[in-house]
């Protein structure tokens, strides 16, 4: 870990304090998880044969051996340079989490014959309804960012009822609202469209504050440097405020996107053929609702990977332009 006084250190290597508090922790903790439900009177009676049922002694046991082993993991990865260790975390991170599914005994068949469905339906509607509304909530946080920075109170007003309403309904509320409020009112709108419609106007208003605060952190010396030399607004926007906002934009717009892909399963609720519908339309024929769930999360998972290192290449981008 690097410190601003770029002395190399690892605090779980130099302290072991830290390593006995954690070890510590550890082992209270897996002693007291009652993992049969039995009473806590039933846990101090000792048991021969198998340690998960040998009361507390077995129990105290196996939390002593986790315990140790976790500590020893944390000393002998330290060895390793710090890109070999995230690869041996993620790895073992992995593999519980494959442990842990394996006791649902999931239907590894049913998983891979619907998987098709899901990454060809289910991926592009998903993909489809987040790209369009990130499209729009980008147009409307521009208009709103700029609305509440201006004097003009009309168009403040606007903008500060805009973000502070769609900030504060949920947004399963707000896609029932248009879903189902607009038809009141003398215009239907089909599924797919109200989805795109309420997922761009509550990302819009939390994309709003992201970059209001962006265009703010720029100096102000700036502005009136631009108008200095004749600059009208649009062009002190397009040619000197806006690039140097952006490095402080993108780190939250990219999290607001990646927000935004898995928001998007709410719009199943009104019959988008999105993953998630497919997921509960699929897992309900054959009762198999864990299957289905546990393989759309995999995807969700993945599709957000990829927006992070996008995310990533894009702010190393800005960052080295920032350098030179």
């Amino acid at each position: 870990m690097l410190y601003p006084d770029n002395v190399e250190t690892d605090v779980f290597v130099h302290k072991p304090w830290f390593l006995l508090l954690i070890f510590t922790s550890l082992l209270v903790v897996f002693s007291l998880i009652n993992l049969t439900g039995t009473p806590m009177g039933e846990l101090m009676r000792p048991v021969i044969g198998n340690p998960i049922e040998s009361g507390f002694y077995g129990r105290f046991s196996i939390a002593l051996v986790m315990s140790a082993m976790f500590c020893l993991n944390i000393v002998l990865i330290g060895f390793a340079s710090i890109s070999i260790q995230i690869i041996i975390v993620w790895t073992e991170l992995l593999l519980l989490f494959l442990s842990f599914f394996a006791t649902f005994h999931l239907s590894l068949p049913f998983m891979w014959s619907n998987l098709p469905v899901l990454l060809t339906t289910g991926i592009f509607t998903t993909i489809y309804v987040s790209a369009v509304s990130i499209f729009f909530a980008t147009v409307l946080a521009s208009i709103g960012a700029i609305a509440k920075l201006s004097s003009n109170g009309f168009a403040n007003g606007i903008a500060s009822f805009y973000t502070s309403f769609f900030r504060g309904v949920p947004l399963l509320m707000q896609i029932y609202i248009v879903y189902l409020g607009l038809p009141q009112i003398g215009y239907v709108i089909n599924a797919i469209p109200a989805g795109i419609l309420a997922l761009s106007l509550c990302v819009g208003a939390y994309m709003t504050e992201i970059f209001r605060s962006g265009i703010q952190s720029i100096d102000r010396g700036q502005w009136e440097a631009a108008r200095s030399m004749g600059f009208g607004f649009t062009l002190t926007m397009r040619r000197i405020i806006f690039p140097q906002a952006l490095p402080i934009i993108i780190p939250s717009m990219g999290n607001s996107f990646i927000a935004m892909l898995k928001d998007s399963s709410l719009v199943s609720v009104i019959g988008v053929w999105e993953l998630m519908f497919l997921a509960r339309t699929l897992g309900q024929a054959t009762f198999n609702h864990m299957e289905m769930l546990i393989t759309v999360a995999l995807i969700y998972w993945i599709m957000s990977i990829g927006l992070e290192r996008l995310q990533a290449r894009i702010e190393r981008h800005y960052a080295r332009s920032k350098v030179r």
